[in-house]
């Protein structure tokens, strides 16, 4: 095996694939990547066993072939080297590396002992803009939940329909919803739980190719399905995963459909005055109370800790409805603010015993819901 290409290309390849690679005691071979040549490509493989990764690296190609290296010490010895031609070539047990002034070789395995990454057709395709994809899952998976009771809500709800994607995440305490328009796809209705990690990492992929200049035209991403699994494919490269079996709850019996008090408010503000009264929020449970003033147009904002004190923050707000109060979660309330991606944040509530509805001013297709902390 024989092949040359620029450090920059090798280096986008490795930094794509190479995260998911991790140590495992009873196989090994999951720390590494592969490396395959066939038909003239260099194609880059890493796979954790539920999610597997492939993306092409042009380069001139001498002679066809396979091995697989340790994926943090290839990654992080060519992230060093000098930003020009890498040669690269299978001498026995070993990958030859030279560039420039650059001679080393790093210990190679078989390409045979790597695992067979899961194959899905790529017909009917589901098409997102990038933008709005990266958008949807930064604004969701923060929801999930980290506990394995119920393994449904530790991924993301995906549900098809119309033209339409809807992507939910909730672990029983907060809600995140965002709805965003498909550029082309099947009109069929489809559900699916994505596991998080998958979303973030293609979150993450997807950053690293933000910098290349000629990807200006690659707006596009396309998601395929099979049975249980799902593929994301950009530019050359593919992500697939197994998909969550189980249930997801229908979340949307919770979300209010009306509300007795309604408040409009500046966004940073709100965020500041919320993380001025964390710092005397009580331990474990973090309730910051606010008290909405319909006579004085303000939100007031308390904490109180017998280790710390307590605060009392006022900010202006444009009041509708009657006087009202709620405890929350300051955590669960910042998420929200910090992904609402509004300079303005419009907050919903009944009374203190119902859920609080978040959302950006003038955008009906995101929503964030938090349950209250009952007195």
């Amino acid at each position: 095996m024989k092949i040359s290409c620029t450090q920059e290309n090798l280096n986008q390849g490795l930094n794509i694939v190479s995260h998911i690679a991790n140590k495992n005691a009873n196989l090994p071979i999951l720390s590494n990547i592969l490396f395959k040549i066939e038909d003239k490509i260099l194609t880059l493989i890493a796979t954790n066993l539920e999610i597997g990764i492939t993306t092409q690296v042009r380069g001139k190609v001498e002679q066809e072939g396979e091995f697989s290296v340790d994926a943090k010490l290839f990654n992080d010895y060519v992230s060093l080297l000098p930003r020009e031609r890498v040669d690269l070539e299978l001498e026995e047990s070993n990958v030859k590396i030279n560039c420039q002034k650059q001679n080393t070789k790093i210990k190679s395995f078989p390409g045979s002992d790597f695992p067979l990454i899961p194959k899905i057709k790529k017909e009917n395709p589901y098409i997102i803009t990038v933008k709005n994809l990266k958008s949807a899952i930064n604004e969701t998976a923060f929801s999930v939940s980290t506990s394995e009771a119920r393994p449904e809500l530790s991924g993301v709800l995906i549900h098809l329909n119309e033209g339409k994607m809807v992507l939910a995440a909730t672990d029983s305490y907060r809600l995140a919803e965002k709805k965003i328009s498909l550029v082309d796809g099947d009109k069929n209705e489809r559900k699916i739980i994505v596991p998080v990690r998958t979303l973030q990492e293609i979150s993450r992929i997807l950053g690293v190719f933000k910098e290349d200049i000629s990807l200006k035209e690659a707006e596009n991403i396309e998601v395929y399905f099979s049975e249980n699994q799902i593929m994301f494919s950009y530019n050359g490269t593919d992500l697939i995963s197994r998909l969550i079996e189980g249930q997801y709850p229908d979340y949307t019996q919770i979300i209010p459909t009306e509300h007795k008090t309604r408040i409009k408010i500046n966004t940073n503000n709100l965020i500041k005055a919320i993380k001025t009264a964390s710092l005397f929020t009580k331990g474990g449970i973090y309730d910051v109370k606010l008290e909405i003033l319909s006579a004085k147009k303000e939100l007031v904002i308390t904490s109180s800790s017998a280790q710390t004190g307590e605060n009392t923050s006022l900010v202006e707000a444009e009041v509708e409805g009657v006087e009202n109060s709620i405890v929350l979660n300051y955590r669960y309330l910042l998420d929200g603010l910090q992904n609402i991606n509004s300079d303005t944040a419009i907050l919903e509530i009944n009374d203190g015993n119902n859920p609080c509805l978040l959302k950006p001013e003038n955008n009906n297709n995101y929503l964030y819901i938090i349950m209250p902390i009952k007195q």
